[in-house]
């Protein structure tokens, strides 16, 4: 009876701990309409170090956090099947320190999905705005 018990908190403890960022399609509508407020024009290239964060906005299009404050919409070919149930992401960078739309890809699950747009995103005045607090509330 006790290590039922236990293994019950126990699985309580960790679905309660657990970060899930399923989404659905509605969301993420609602979320890239408020990036497209905020994103400027397209761009060949933008500078990339690493891969701070990211955000599926769409099953083509997800955003990229190079910085704390430099977001990118990122548009990929299609198909690209796994990038919508993908728990982790990588963006490639065949050129040094840059991510190129002519050269590079978004990688999803063993799945390289190429770039065909880039638009950086006003961050800064996005969360100016108070619209970066929370993406995923109504």
């Amino acid at each position: 009876m006790r290590r039922g018990l236990f293994l019950f908190a126990l699985a309580l403890a960790a679905l309660a701990t657990t970060h899930v960022q399923a989404q659905t399609r509605e969301t993420q509508q609602r979320n890239l309409d408020r990036y497209l407020q905020f994103a400027g024009a397209p761009v060949d290239e933008f500078p990339f170090w690493s891969l701070y964060q990211w955000e599926l906005v769409g099953s083509d299009k997800v955003v990229v956090w190079s910085t704390v404050k430099n977001a990118y919409l990122l548009s990929v070919a299609q198909p690209c099947t796994k990038l919508q149930w993908a728990k982790a992401i990588g963006v490639t960078s065949n050129q040094r320190h840059v991510v190129s739309r002519a050269f590079d890809f978004v990688t999803a699950s063993g799945e390289s999905c190429k770039i065909e747009q880039i638009r950086p995103i006003d961050y800064a005045a996005m969360l100016k705005q108070g619209r970066g607090e929370d993406k995923t509330k109504s």
